[in-house]
């Protein structure tokens, strides 16, 4: 079900139209009539998620990378306050936390959307009378739902990629706070290895998924 105030439209104008409506429907049906009084179909609103999750991803996969050069900077650690180090970790983990959410959520409404829009697509098509004209439909249903699975595979790579990355930043965070210490941050350094490395996928994961959202809009029109 789609997360009602996460997806309604910002538009003072249509709340008491809304909250109206509410009363009469589920979340879901209710976010699709109001758009629809607007002008926008599913395929639109389909088309403006996945452009928003292209950049939720290119904003995660900044936001990761920066904060890998910071714990480089952290790693090089030679005095001062460890208290200032350990708040910008934090702060970093935060952040990054805040992308990924960020992220898995818009995630979850193009998966939604989208599915909607290929059940409401099969069921007018069974409505088309013209034997030509229902097989031309049903074939772009399915080049259009197989383009959408490309981008889903992609998506869903790119999301799991983050936790990794997630887990070790909790990791450190945690063992920084619990021995805040010179020696606390030599044994961090140990793992930038392994966190370069899950962040390099992480990025690469992203740069896919972003590219095969850019192919399926562009094969919208």
């Amino acid at each position: 079900m789609l997360p009602c105030k996460r997806l309604l439209p910002n538009r003072p104008a249509l709340l008491v139209l809304l909250l109206t409506m509410v009363l009469l429907a589920g979340c879901q049906s209710t976010y699709y009539a109001v758009w629809e009084t607007l002008g926008k179909e599913k395929r639109h609103l389909l088309k403006d998620n996945v452009a928003k999750a292209q950049e939720e991803q290119e904003a995660a996969a900044e936001q990761f990378s920066d904060t890998l050069s910071r714990l480089k900077a952290t790693y090089g650690f030679d005095g001062g306050e460890l208290e200032s180090v350990y708040d910008k970790l934090k702060r970093d983990h935060e952040d990054c936390e805040a992308r990924a959410e960020a992220v898995r959520d818009r995630i979850d409404a193009v998966d939604e959307i989208g599915e909607d829009l290929f059940a409401e697509w099969a069921r007018e098509i069974d409505l088309i009378s013209s034997p030509d004209l229902k097989r031309q439909s049903r074939q772009s249903l399915s080049d259009t739902r197989r383009r959408f699975k490309r981008l889903q595979t992609a998506m869903a790579r790119a999301e799991a990629s983050m936790n990794p990355v997630l887990t070790t930043l909790r990791d450190q965070v945690l063992h920084l706070k619990h021995h805040l210490n010179a020696r606390a941050i030599s044994a961090l350094k140990k793992e930038v290895g392994a966190i370069e490395g899950d962040i390099e996928i992480l990025v690469r994961d992203m740069q896919r998924s972003i590219e095969e959202a850019k192919a399926f809009l562009d094969s919208m029109g």
